[in-house]
């Protein structure tokens, strides 16, 4: 009878313990949703959601995503058609914030404190004389952008070992007393947390932040060594960047759970330096880079702080208003960006709710579900295009190394396979509509010639349109829709030959020519 008891026991506990590893596995595979509500619901202003709309549509910004959270749920959120809620979007510098926070774990967790000295972690990568400077440079000085150098050693991105050359770089300046914006600084709290924990920032991050938030499908790119980047190259849904800015509202308490330190939050995101100390009131109170920099935050006017990526992706958090704004975009001008945050949506936050305005609210939504982006002019169809189909160019040699480039066309698509040091990529564009596809061919990018860019990373998504500006000049648009990117390619043929310039979005004054011929 004992016997069998205690084998009826060690079978329930086997039961339970699969059910507990299901549910395990079930949570780690669950995207959970924020909460959805409609603005006057949670005292927000649909006509200024409206009014933002407008200004944007107006502006020289070219915003690909957004989503307005109040009280905790989703009042408002939008993708300008071909972007859609399903795809990550690259976040530059955005990435530092969960590079920090990463750092933030680790401290609650006792594996480093913000004090620990950098050199300590790495004995095997120290110059042969350590400065002073160096020596006291403090994990806290890489958080706040205060290392000491008289500029970021961005050369470091061409060789193998980054962390060797970040420390063999000469500190001008006593660490912790001026700021510069350095990524690389960012780059070394990656390389500490893969030191000190022995996995990659993204995998530690997986279940004491990902998970917890219902954040699926991230990537993140690697130096030559495997360590994450830390300063830039994260790639994340909106919705998932909402996430994050909210767990910050919400002083690092998710569904009830206090999944990162309220202290930590707090120090986190209070300021810590001064980017511009001598500048004028007038010019700070008209800047949003000039408020005081934090741990890989930055703080804004109105009292809010945010997560800051080059060509304007954003997570603002506003905690005097219980708000979080997630934007992903394309701008030359971010403050500007911002500006219309201000001008617009600020103004739009009341302190109760406001009376039901179903017209108003189904408005809103109609405009918020047909966002999208202007496609280039379907334009005429020119007969070349037949006599193309199938003949094959060869460049002479170029910087970006294209070796011959060949057309097919057929009813309202063009395909492009381009041959490029021995590797093969095949586009296909549409007339007057985007077509979807993949590609291994790297694509604009600001750190694109870091070594090791891309590896390990999944084909890029892309979408491709074409049109005919007259009838010997083809024009091709390709939009790298993981990223903020657009390439806008120009062909003119002339005979036998092929000159074709090749325009990048985030580089838009330089153009890169390439010539061929057919044979």
């Amino acid at each position: 009878m004992k016997k069998q008891f205690r084998n009826f026991r060690f079978v329930v506990f086997v039961l339970l313990l699969l059910l507990s590893s299901a549910q395990i596995t079930t949570n780690a595979q669950t995207s959970t949703p924020l909460l959805r509500s409609v603005p006057e619901a949670e005292g927000v202003s649909s006509q200024g959601i409206l009014t933002f709309l407008d200004s944007v549509a107006v502006s020289r910004h070219e915003l690909h995503s957004f989503i307005f959270v109040r009280h905790g749920k989703v009042i408002a959120e939008g993708w300008w058609n071909p972007y859609q809620p399903e795809l990550k979007h690259t976040l530059y510098s955005c990435s530092k914030s969960f590079t920090s926070t990463a750092i933030g774990f680790a401290v609650s967790e006792k594996r480093l404190t913000v004090n620990d000295r950098v050199i300590s972690f790495f004995p095997n990568d120290l110059p042969d004389t350590i400065s002073p400077f160096l020596a006291n440079l403090k994990v806290k000085d890489l958080l706040t952008m205060s290392v000491g150098q008289s500029a970021e050693p961005t050369k470091v991105l061409l060789t193998d070992n980054w962390v060797k050359g970040f420390l063999a770089t000469r500190l001008a300046y006593e660490p912790g007393t001026k700021f510069l914006y350095n990524s690389m600084a960012t780059y070394m709290l990656s390389a500490i947390i893969q030191k000190v924990t022995g996995e990659k920032v993204i995998d530690y991050l997986t279940p004491r932040l990902f998970q917890p938030l219902g954040i699926q499908g991230v990537d993140w790119e690697v130096d030559p060594r495997g360590i994450n980047t830390g300063g830039w190259g994260l790639r994340v849904k909106t919705e998932d960047m909402a996430k994050f800015g909210q767990l910050y509202l919400q002083k690092g308490k998710w569904n009830g759970r206090q999944i990162l330190p309220e202290a930590w939050i707090t120090e986190a995101t209070t300021f810590k330096i001064d980017q511009a100390p001598d500048a004028t009131p007038d010019k700070r109170n008209q800047s949003d880079w000039m408020q005081g920099y934090c741990y890989q935050f930055w703080r804004c006017r109105n009292n809010a702080f945010r997560g800051d990526g080059a060509y304007g992706q954003f997570i603002i958090v506003m905690p005097e208003k219980d708000a979080v704004i997630a934007i992903q975009a394309e701008t030359a001008n971010m403050q500007t960006e911002l500006n219309l945050v201000w001008k617009c949506l600020l103004p739009a936050i009341k302190d109760e709710k406001l009376p039901k305005n179903s017209t108003l609210a189904a408005n809103l939504k109609q405009r918020l579900a047909t966002l999208t982006l202007p496609l280039p002019a379907k334009g005429m169809n020119a007969p070349i295009g037949s006599q193309l189909s199938g003949k094959v160019f060869a460049f002479t040699p170029n910087d970006l190394h294209f070796e011959s480039l060949s057309f097919n066309f057929t009813t309202d698509r063009c395909r492009v396979t381009l041959n490029t040091a021995g590797n093969k990529h095949t586009f296909t564009f549409g007339a007057g509509q985007w077509i979807a596809g993949e590609t291994t061919l790297a694509g604009p990018n600001l750190l694109g010639a870091a070594k090791a860019h891309n590896v390990g990373l999944p084909p890029e998504k892309v979408v491709g349109c074409y049109s005919w500006k007259d009838d010997r000049t083809l024009e091709l648009v390709l939009r790298y829709i993981e990223s903020p990117h657009t390439e806008r390619i120009t062909c003119r043929f002339s005979g036998k030959k092929l000159e074709m310039d090749i325009q990048f979005s985030n580089t838009p004054k330089t153009i890169q020519h390439v010539s061929g011929e057919t044979k």
